[in-house]
């Protein structure tokens, strides 16, 4: 991790910026869930929606890949070209296809909240294809293992049981009609109609996408080490599959046009901040903070976006979500604990080695030297397409 703090704009240390930024990143995200229903309540297709939102990420991330990494991109393969393919079909059509989906039958909040085991059930898989050892002879181990099964039970709470409404904003919000520009986004509130177990499902899937395309990532970045360069090609695959999709799906012509200013925002919001912006911030922040830094104000988002929903669009709050939300931020914090102890394990036996060989050898160090540290993150962080 970098060291953060050791510099400073207009006065203000890095680690200052740093806090800021990881703030301003879950306000964006949280947008983002508030914007996305909004959208959904306005008539937005769900085949239309990912396919204008992946076609801004595209335009502003492939001026930067083409410039910033032309040194770091390797010669095009028609094997690259596959795996860039299922990245898409993983990570940008199933993935967001699922959320919108579960998003149209749950709310903003539980979406966020369910989103929250993302790093649990990507820990699950890299365990299960043994890309991440689990030592349960140690307390770091026991304490991913127990944050794990926490962020599952989570999901599963929030999935079986909604439970009685603890919140429910007042009445002269639920009852605001769009005769006023004011109260436009008011009465874009909860929907009818919805299945709430059918949705969080959906969510559950959304979730899995997430997790395995962070795992299949990894030995396609070891290969391609141009990370911009990935998510330009797996944006413009994903493009392309939802194109496909909407043309056996979306047959009608209108769908494709833009009936008020409120859905162009919609688009314009979900493919600038909540691709473009917020995949820039997120990178900057894990190069100076590092990945336990980025990940540890993912709960933050939660928060936000019940608070947002409430106001914007008149969601509730259920007991059911509320206790599973809380297993699930409880277990979160559990695996990045777990996984902090392992770097702390894995440094003092690499310092043990050092110091064994030295003496072993009667050698003595001009230099201390550094202890290795694990700096592969249990979790490499998406880029902008974290829905």
């Amino acid at each position: 991790m970098a060291e953060a703090g050791a510099k400073s704009i207009c006065g203000v240390p890095e680690r200052v910026q740093l806090h800021v930024a990881m703030l301003a990143l879950q306000f964006g995200y949280a947008g983002f869930h508030v914007v996305s229903r909004a959208a959904l309540n306005m008539g937005i297709s769900k085949v239309v929606f990912p396919v204008y939102r992946n076609i801004i990420a595209l335009i502003l991330l492939v001026p930067f890949a083409y410039f910033l990494e032309k040194k770091d991109r390797p010669a095009m393969t028609i094997s690259f070209l596959i795996q860039f393919f299922f990245l898409a079909l993983c990570g940008i059509t199933a993935n967001q296809g699922f959320y919108l989906l579960g998003l149209d039958n749950t709310s903003p909040t539980f979406a966020s909240a369910i989103q929250n085991s993302v790093p649990a059930i990507t820990f699950a898989m890299a365990a299960a294809l043994r890309i991440e050892k689990v030592r349960f002879d140690r307390r770091d181990g026991i304490a991913k293992l127990v944050g794990t099964l926490a962020c599952v039970g989570g999901a599963t709470i929030i999935t079986l049981y909604k439970g009685p409404s603890i919140f429910s904003p007042s009445r002269t919000l639920n009852e605001a009609t769009p005769s006023s520009s004011a109260s436009t986004m008011l009465w874009l509130g909860d929907a009818k109609g919805k299945n709430w177990t059918l949705g969080c499902l959906f969510l559950i899937g959304h979730c899995l996408s997430w997790s395995g395309w962070l795992v299949l990532q990894a030995p396609v970045l070891k290969k391609y080490p141009a990370r911009l360069s990935v998510t330009s090609y797996t944006c413009f695959f994903g493009v392309i599959q939802f194109l496909i999709i909407a043309a056996f799906i979306e047959r009608d012509a209108d769908a494709w046009i833009f009936h008020s200013g409120g859905e162009l925002f919609t688009i314009l919001y979900a493919g600038f901040v909540a691709s473009g912006i917020a995949f820039a911030v997120q990178i900057w922040c894990i190069d100076r903070g590092g990945p336990v830094f980025v990940a540890v104000y993912q709960p933050v988002q939660t928060l936000v976006v019940a608070i947002m929903a409430s106001i914007a669009l008149g969601e509730q709050f259920y007991l059911g979500g509320i206790i599973g939300a809380v297993f699930i931020i409880a277990g979160l914090y559990l695996v990045l604990w777990g996984k902090s102890e392992e770097r702390a394990f894995a440094a003092k036996e690499a310092a043990m080695v050092v110091s064994s060989t030295y003496d072993h050898d009667g050698l003595r160090p001009t230099a201390s030297p550094k202890a290795s540290t694990l700096t592969q993150p249990l979790l490499p962080s998406p880029p902008s397409e974290n829905v």
